[in-house]
């Protein structure tokens, strides 16, 4: 499983890291829409392995287009209409509720599940689309997910080897305290290594740190959550040696928005 895992890194990351870097920025969205396409497949089919009714076409279909939506106002120029796209969207939601049938009760689940989707998926992991189109915006991305997936990498050897604490074992028996606490410093130690990398100041550096390390915890979890209260260990089997794309990048989903604006207000003020 390591060995799996190991490799299936590697090759996921030269691949992200040659479309990053050399291929048009339209190929750059076309890998985020297909992450986010079979991330929205297997969150829909957790949720309905509950026996929870879903409208995951709408929302695999909506939350495709958000981020094509926000690439066509930052690369080609066109009108911004994210906000109106997702006010849409949610509409849409409630409008095929009027068109269901018989005695359903079930409703207000049906429309919150469809509505986190487009939200906690594919509005979170667009912001990927935002930071490509920040000045530097390429190795922004790679800060990004560098300094979140190391924490994943240092909670698992940490949390396999030295382990002894579970934190929260109603949500994710497996998870240390240990594994935690080391996730965290691995994100900040590595935060601070390559902050050359986007010409950060130590301050900023450590901050980022932080905080990336603790919300690429609290996705973790935030997955864990759901798959706990669904009765499913992963999300998928996409990946071998990870389980599914969404267990891949649950770590990223809190990570992305808040690097985005921190940097926004922050770094580029």
């Amino acid at each position: 499983m390591l060995r799996k895992r190991m490799i299936n890194s590697f090759l996921i990351l030269s691949l992200t890291g040659l479309i990053i870097f050399y291929f048009p920025n339209w190929v750059y969205l076309l890998l985020a829409v297909f992450l986010i396409i079979l991330a929205l497949k297997e969150f829909f089919g957790i949720i309905e392995s509950k026996g929870i009714f879903t409208y995951k076409y709408l929302g695999i279909i909506a939350g495709s287009l958000i981020p094509v939506v926000i690439y066509l106002n930052l690369g080609e120029g066109y009108p911004d209409v994210e906000p109106l796209f997702i006010i849409i969207a949610c509409l849409f939601t409630f409008v095929l509720q009027f068109a269901r049938r018989g005695e359903v009760k079930d409703h207000v689940i049906s429309i919150a599940v469809t509505l986190l989707a487009l939200f906690y998926i594919s509005w979170f992991l667009s912001f990927f689309i935002k930071i490509k189109f920040l000045p530097g915006g390429e190795k922004l991305v790679v800060y990004l997910v560098l300094v979140t997936k190391i924490a994943d990498v240092a909670a698992y050897f940490v949390g396999s080897y030295i382990g002894k604490h579970n934190l929260i074992p109603r949500i994710s028996p497996k998870k240390t305290v240990e594994g935690t606490v080391g996730a965290l410093i691995a994100s900040i130690l590595l935060a601070l290594f390559i902050k050359g990398l986007i010409k950060i100041s130590f301050n900023h550096a450590l901050i980022l740190g932080i905080m990336l390390g603790v919300t690429g915890q609290v996705g973790d979890l935030a997955e864990s959550l759901i798959k706990r209260d669904c009765g499913v260990k992963d999300s998928g089997m996409s990946l071998s040696g990870f389980g599914g794309v969404l267990d891949m990048m649950d770590s990223l989903l809190f990570t992305t928005p808040i690097f985005y604006f921190y940097v926004k207000l922050f770094i580029l003020k």
